[in-house]
């Protein structure tokens, strides 16, 4: 398996980051994650798009489309049955702490196999919430650590995914995924000022299904007609459950989800669009 870092495509065992670097040290990085079909990457412009917006919410020196989609070409080629690739962006090298150095950022690329996910899965509403007035609010970094925290605890319940709501107390997203809910008939998804990250899967449904943002509360998702999940790797993936944990010490509650035609014609609809067009 390939790797590539700073320019070079290099074997991992090879491969060689400062240990000083922050992106490792502090979390000082960015990064995309692309579903890689026929050996190509979908919606690539949308990630490097995205990846700008982040790099410059954290200061960071925007990347070199050229270069990361000579790269992408160069570690794609190398891997064509590849599922997925990701794309990381850091500080580079600088000082123990939270200052940055002055030795420019660090730039690699891998890639691994395809993530399989079940036709439809459980969620766990989890008792933690995301900072919509955060500095890094919207931004896709790299410190994930609370994200490891909560999806750990979603597995505890049986779930594949966790859900924040957010100091407003409005549903906000998942730890690596954005989520759908029918209410009153209408399609909707909560507005990136709710804390949530513009998923790219999520501003193609958005474009190309009859939906639309606003504030959902926990009270409307609990009475959710329909629901489903969308990110890069699971597409469009319907909820049939949701675990509500609300860390008082008693059991969680569980409530069932129907499947129903919004969500069924939101999958078919992407992935219809999204097999026509690799970079739409």
């Amino acid at each position: 398996m390939k790797v590539w870092v700073n320019g070079t495509l290099t074997e991992p065992d090879a491969a060689r980051i400062s240990p000083f670097d922050h992106g490792f040290t502090v979390g000082d990085g960015v990064f995309e994650t692309c579903k890689v079909r026929d050996g190509q990457a979908f919606a690539l412009t949308r990630h490097l798009r995205r990846l700008d917006r982040s790099a410059t919410g954290l200061g960071l020196t925007a990347p070199d489309h050229d270069l990361i989609r000579q790269g992408v070409k160069e570690i794609l080629d190398a891997e064509p049955h590849a599922g997925r690739l990701r794309i990381t962006l850091t500080g580079g090298p600088g000082p123990l702490g939270s200052d940055r150095g002055d030795e420019g950022t660090t730039i690699t690329m891998a890639v691994s196999p395809e993530s399989i996910w079940e036709p439809a899965t459980t969620v766990a509403v989890v008792p933690w919430i995301r900072n919509e007035r955060s500095a890094v609010s919207g931004l896709k970094t790299t410190s994930y650590a609370e994200n490891v925290v909560a999806l750990d605890r979603a597995h505890d319940h049986g779930a594949s995914e966790a859900l924040f709501a957010n100091v407003a107390g409005a549903l906000c997203e998942g730890t690596g995924s954005n989520i759908f809910v029918v209410v009153g008939g209408q399609l909707l998804t909560p507005p990136v000022t709710s804390g949530c990250l513009a998923g790219i899967t999520r501003e193609l449904v958005l474009e190309w299904c009859d939906a639309r943002e606003a504030d959902i509360s926990l009270a409307q998702l609990r009475n959710a007609e329909e629901a489903f999940l969308t990110s890069s790797t699971r597409d469009v993936q319907p909820i049939t459950a949701i675990v509500w944990d609300d860390d008082t010490g008693h059991a969680p509650s569980h409530q069932s989800v129907e499947l129903g035609p919004n969500g069924a014609r939101a999958r078919v609809t992407f992935s219809e669009r999204a097999a026509s067009n690799i970079d739409p």
